[in-house]
């Protein structure tokens, strides 16, 4: 790209089609004179009128009757409308144009042609730049004949356009012209609504433009024009492809400016920093450019979009876009649209509705662009939004939405600000599926509101009682809403929560999903909780810190003596875990006293709905810590100014508290609760307080103030229906028992509450269906006409809680009532087993539903999970329940009887005494201990020795005679379960059969007991004696293994002695060799090592690191007089050659302690002639007192002590580092049979002078040579 330089276009819109530099840098109009000689006829030939062209008139109508009257050329019109455009007097400008072309009219041949078309050029670019400065619809109160809308002129722009083309259809500027007015008419709304139009209109725009570069290719205006149509159809690569091109070729063009459509294509293509670049860049070039400036405020309002409101960065940007470049474009141009559309956002956040109108219609009528049109429109429907004129603002929302194409594209913001409309006029099957079509775009405030609505018609129907199923809503509701709660997590969303979606859900959840709807109802109050101001939070902290100080936790530390005492030692860990123990707990504390204070500042309707959930789920402490905080705040709320009334509040609270009370137990504070309710302003007549007060005395007395509560409450408010359902829940208890319903006093209550208070009482229509069911349950069913009245009467009662479960179909109590008639009239199990597994679900505080479960698992002979059912109610109904007890008596009998489980039926004995230490006067409960005890005797009679004891047997005689004592006594009482002769029939058969039986089988158990105590003294010898066989086996072997561990430990011992000792001798050889290597230094007398001396040059690099190390086959230059063989020898034994003094004394110990290679030492095979190599080494005369030792491992003295003479031995054949006579205690090893080498007669020479180097450069220590494997080593074939 060519270096970008400053540069105006000339505005000669490319006519020419010659940009030079010069012209490119000229301003627009730069070209007009400041004045013009207009020539007249006269005496003189050159007489002509001057016309300032910077003061023209006013009324141009003297200077056309001028022109006319001298009938001057084209040039003079156009050159005099020209300069009334560059004083924006178009208008002007158009009339000089239009008389022009009247004058010219006249005038024949195609000269006049020629210049009459200019002038229809000139006027249609005038035309279109009123249309682009005319307002886009009818200013509100002026007529449509006189309008001047855009539209107005884009017709005469083509009605002048046409008459240019009749006179020259092929003449090139038009080409241009026509392209720039498809344009404008693309960015006009579409009469049909259809994009189609305004796409072909682009299309034509660009192929008009693709003439004009036909004509000529260096036409940017052109270029340009093309590149802005590319833009608008959506092709933004080629449209940036455009705009490059232009910049390539006319880099000092800036009006327009392409780098301008350059940052829009980056924009659009998802680019913005590189938008942001090139915008940055047409700043720079030019300050003053007010597109630059207002779409670098857009991109620091798009920044700005990525913070939250209350981070820092956001004010900062924000700031930025507004006042360094939205309001500087605005200051350059007031009537700039994209300026006037911003700005009005800005208006409309500080709701200053005067400036939103007028600058939003100002968008609206300069624009020519839909998007901004559309943003002005939606700007108008914001506005009057919020002053309630919901039909000017569903107007304005769909202009908007039009504006942008609407149906499947438009703009989502004014489809959505439609939805919200139609939901406010009460339209929600409308809204509903405009908010649809949103949602598949995963547009999140669609979603939103969509399931708002869905969960407001759920609400509407449930509380106008509605039987319509709403579960497809609520689904629908649900769905949408968790969706819009987990877009909350991702970051790239940037949603903030919203606490009216959660209450939604709560709601939504209340009924099926308590711990869902909690956990929502916990998630609003953690955003509540960070909305406290932090001057709240730093009081609460403080108040907490005076109440509740953290104090000092910190132990002292042990002096230096009282370390060495581990009991202190001891004692202070114990000290300093029971402090931080407790400093935990204090903070534990202080933190649950923060937050219960903190909490205080929250709403209490939201502290009360979380507490009833957790009493719902019989967290009943926490529960009531809740409800007297939400108490707290209510206190907080009448002493601020908010003017909310919480008395309503503080009533319901109180009331809430008062039943948390209850069910922790503690009648005299809810007592105290429900006394100060009676008495506080404004609930004195609260019923719900009295008729728990009423309770509580029933509870507390049963039989004396109780009943006088209650009388006294039903009589103060007998039409009360929940003081009603007290008083038939007290007659249940109170009445006496009777077999005739229609005698039954709950009965009578229950029906006149039905027929004269409200039919559709769910209470009174469930307690109908008990006493019902009560009654069936009690009826005889001896006979068939006996069995079908109480089937009757067991239908009577499903017909009652049928009703009530019309009424409510969440009525678990008539639920539950269904399945017990279900269970004992049809015999269904199956199906009361489901009923009552549902109604579990509903209420797990009751133990009723267990012990019906219990029955029912009973029944079907599952008598584990019958037990366990039971467990649960005597759990929740209290451990000293006698009907629960004895049912789990019955299942225990029942299970010990089908198993013949002695054990079991024990449990059932122990059940059935735990029932009558509860109630002693009861007859029945001691007739089942009878009857369990006689059973129990019965079935030990009847199993084999092999299952029972002596000891059962005794105890089982013994229940016997309990048994038929007790059984006489029932026979004897006033009122017995059963009739007398029967209990006396079982006394007799007790007391003359079974005794005998018992005391047969009680002979039988001895004998068979005291047989197998016999046959177990003599398998127990048996397995005793077999014990100690395989005791005494184990030790001998135990013995023998101990033997062979000793003898392995004595091998071991002595194979270390022996390889201590072997240590030992190879540490004094090494002390020996060490010392050898030793001498006295002569001038100060101390021990030193001897120092080896370096071998010459000559020596073949084998000395002291004189010579260098030479490859095979390589010959020195120092050797050349020598034959190949004998260099390439010498050269090898010199390389191998290395001194053992060279490495440290470390390196030269661990080789030494390496295993040594043993080689037999064979002679060196000589020519005749020749003497032998010697191996003797020349000493200097001051080594003479080291008794002859060498560096070489002693030889002398090895040689000494194994009466060896080695003067003779070859030294070629040992290896590098290994002593040349071995170890001490080692002796020669046989050679390794190698191949023999063919040795050149020649080397026996090199071999002579290797020999003699050390003594000619005075070496004083012999030299190690290579080893046997080193080439030019010889070895012996054998």
């Amino acid at each position: 790209m060519a270096t970008l330089q400053n540069g105006v276009a000339n505005g000669v819109n490319g006519i020419n089609g010659h940009h030079t530099a010069d012209s490119l840098a000229r301003a627009r109009f730069s070209d007009i004179p400041p004045q013009i000689d207009i020539p007249v006829a006269g005496d003189s030939a050159d007489e002509a009128v001057e016309i300032s062209l910077v003061e023209l008139l006013d009324d141009p109508t003297e200077l056309c009757t001028l022109l006319e009257s001298e009938s001057v050329g084209k040039q003079y019109w156009m050159v005099i409308a020209l300069a009334y455009a560059k004083q924006r007097k178009v208008d002007h400008a158009i009339e000089m144009v239009t008389k022009g072309l009247a004058s010219l009219r006249e005038k024949a041949g195609a000269r006049g042609t020629e210049e009459r078309l200019s002038l229809l050029g000139a006027l249609c670019w005038l035309y279109l730049w009123k249309c682009r400065e005319a307002p886009r619809v009818k200013p509100e109160g002026q007529l449509a004949s006189e309008a001047r809308t855009k539209d107005f002129y884009l017709q005469l722009a083509t009605s002048t356009l046409n008459d240019a083309s009749r006179i020259s259809p092929s003449y090139a500027p038009l080409h241009l012209a026509r392209g720039v007015l498809y344009l404008l008419r693309a960015s006009q709304p579409s009469r049909t609504g259809q994009d189609a139009e305004r796409i072909d209109m682009l299309r034509q725009a660009s192929a008009s433009f693709d003439n004009a570069i036909r004509a000529n290719a260096r036409n940017m205006m052109a270029v340009m024009g093309k590149a802005r149509a590319q833009f608008s159809l959506g092709r933004y690569t080629d449209a940036l492809q455009g705009y490059q091109m232009i910049l390539e070729q006319a880099p000092h063009i800036r009006d327009p400016d392409p780098r301008i459509g350059i940052g829009c294509c980056f924009w659009q293509l998802g680019f913005k920093d590189d938008a942001k670049g090139a915008w940055q860049r047409a700043l720079e070039l030019n300050a003053e450019s007010k597109a630059a400036n207002i779409l670098m405020g857009l991109y620091h309002l798009d920044q700005s979009s990525k913070y939250q409101l209350n981070d820092p960065n956001f004010a900062q940007i924000y700031k930025t876009a507004m006042t360094k470049y939205t309001q500087k474009a605005f200051k350059l141009d007031e009537r700039l649209p994209l300026a006037c559309a911003t700005f009005g956002g800005y208006f409309l956040m500080r709701k200053a509705w005067a400036q939103v109108e007028r600058l939003a219609r100002r968008a609206i009528e300069l624009t020519d662009v839909n998007a901004i049109a559309s943003d002005g429109w939606y700007l108008l429907a914001r506005k009057e939004h919020y002053e309630g004129d919901a039909t000017k603002a569903h107007e304005y929302y769909s202009r908007a939405d039009l504006a942008r194409g609407g149906d499947n594209k438009g703009y989502l913001p004014a489809k959505f600000g439609m939805a919200q409309i139609q939901a406010l006029q009460g339209n929600t099957a409308d809204a509903k599926y405009r908010l649809e079509g949103l949602v598949q775009l995963k547009n999140i405030e669609a979603m939103t509101l969509l399931g708002t609505l869905f969960a407001e018609e759920v609400f509407t129907a449930q509380a106008s009682g509605m039987r319509e199923d709403k579960t497809a809503e609520s689904k629908k509701a649900i769905s949408y809403l968790e969706t819009v709660r987990i877009s909350w997590k991702d970051p790239k969303k940037k949603t903030t929560p919203d606490s009216a979606v959660l209450l939604n859900l709560a709601r939504l959840y209340e009924q099926d999903q308590p711990d869902k709807s909690l956990q929502c109802l916990q998630q609003v109050e953690q955003m509540e909780l960070a909305e406290i101001s932090q001057e709240d939070k730093t009081f609460v902290d403080e108040s907490i810190d005076e109440t509740l100080p953290l104090g000092d936790y910190d132990v002292a530390e042990l002096d230096d003596e009282e370390k060495q005492d581990s009991t202190k030692v001891q004692a202070r860990k114990e000290l300093v875990e029971a402090k931080q123990k407790e400093k935990r707990e204090r903070e534990a504390e202080r933190e649950a006293e923060r937050l219960s204070r903190l909490r205080e500042y929250l709403p209490p309707q939201l502290l009360n709905n979380i507490a009833c959930f957790h009493y719902a789920a019989e967290r009943v402490t926490l529960a009531r810590q809740l409800f007297e905080t939400a108490l707290n705040a209510c206190v907080k709320i009448s002493q601020g100014d908010s003017g909310e009334d919480v008395n309503n509040l503080i009533t319901s609270i109180s009331y809430n508290l008062g039943r948390a009370y209850e069910a922790e137990g503690k009648p005299t504070e809810a007592k105290a609760v429900y006394e100060g309710l009676k008495s506080r302003q404004g609930s004195e007549d609260y019923t719900d307080a009295k008729v728990r007060l009423a309770y509580i005395a029933l509870i507390t007395s049963p039989h004396d103030e109780g009943p006088k509560a209650v009388q006294e409450l039903y009589q103060a408010e007998p039409n009360n229906l929940e003081v009603r359902a007290l008083y038939g829940w007290y007659l249940k208890g109170a009445k006496k028992r009777t077999h005739n319903v229609a005698e039954d006093a709950e009965q009578r209550h229950f029906k006149h509450t039905l027929q004269n208070h409200d039919k559709h009482d769910r209470y009174s229509l469930t307690g109908m269906g008990n006493i019902y069911l009560a009654s069936a349950r009690d009826m005889r069913r001896d006979t068939d006409s006996e069995k079908e009245r109480r089937s009757k009467q067991y239908a009577k009662a499903v017909e009652f809680f049928d009703k009530a479960l019309q009424l409510d179909p969440k009525n678990a109590y008539a639920a539950q009532g269904i399945g017990i008639a279900v269970a004992e009239d049809k015999k269904d199990f199956a199906t009361a087993l489901a009923t009552f597994s549902k109604v579990r679900e509903t209420i797990r505080g009751e133990a009723n539903v267990y012990t019906n479960l219990g029955h029912v698992y009973g029944e079907m002979r599952q008598y584990a999970k019958a037990i366990e059912n039971y467990e649960a109610a005597l759990a929740k109904g209290g451990a000293r329940d006698p009907a629960i007890l004895c049912c789990l008596g019955r299942v225990w009998f029942l299970r010990g009887k089908h198993e013949k489980s002695i054990q079991a039926m024990k449990t059932s004995l122990e059940y059935s005494q735990r029932a009558l230490e509860v109630r002693r006067e009861e007859v029945y409960l001691q007739f089942n201990i009878a009857f369990v005890q006689i059973q129990l005797a019965q079935l030990i009679f009847t199993l084999s020795e092999s299952q029972r004891t002596l000891a059962e047997v005794e105890a089982a005689q013994a229940g016997l005679n309990e048994a038929i004592d007790s059984f006489t006594a029932i026979a004897k009482s006033p009122h017995p379960p059963f009739p007398p002769h029967d209990l006396e029939q079982r006394a007799n058969m007790g007391r003359n059969t079974m005794r005998k039986q018992l005391d047969r089988a009680g002979q039988t158990q001895r004998e068979y007991e005291a047989r197998n105590a016999e046959r177990l003294r003599l398998a127990r010898a048996t397995r005793d004696a077999e014990l100690r066989a395989r005791e005494e086996a184990a030790a001998q072997r135990e013995q023998v293994l101990a033997a062979q561990r000793r003898a392995i430990a004595e091998e071991r011992r002595k194979m270390e002695e022996r390889d201590r000792e072997l240590a030992e001798r190879r540490m004094a050889e090494e002390r020996r060799r060490e010392e050898a290597e030793m001498t006295t230094d002569s001038e100060t007398g101390e021990r030193r090592k001897r120092a080896k001396r370096k071998a010459g040059a000559g020596g073949g690099g084998g000395g002291g690191g004189g010579g260098k190390r030479k490859k095979k086959g390589v010959e020195d230059e120092s050797d050349a007089s020598g034959s190949e063989a004998g260099g390439a020898r010498a050269r090898s034994e010199g390389s191998a050659a290395t001194p053992a003094s060279s490495e440290g004394e470390g390196a030269e110990r661990a080789r030494r302690e390496k295993p040594r290679k043993k080689r037999r030492l064979v002679e060196r095979k000589q020519r005749p002639g020749k003497a032998y190599k010697s191996t003797e080494l020349v000493v200097d005369s001051d080594e003479d007192d080291d008794a002859g030792v060498t560096v070489n491992g002693g030889r002398e003295a090895a040689a000494a002590e194994k009466g060896e003479d080695g003067g003779d031995t070859p030294m070629a054949e040992v290896n590098e580092g290994d002593d040349l006579f071995g170890d001490d205690d080692e002796e020669a090893v046989a050679p390794r049979k190698k191949a023999a080498r063919v040795v050149d007669e020649d080397e026996d020479d090199e071999d002579e002078a290797a020999a003699r180097v050390p003594e000619e450069n005075g070496a004083t220590e012999d030299v190690s040579m290579g080893d046997i494997n080193t080439p030019g080593g010889v070895e012996d074939g054998d």
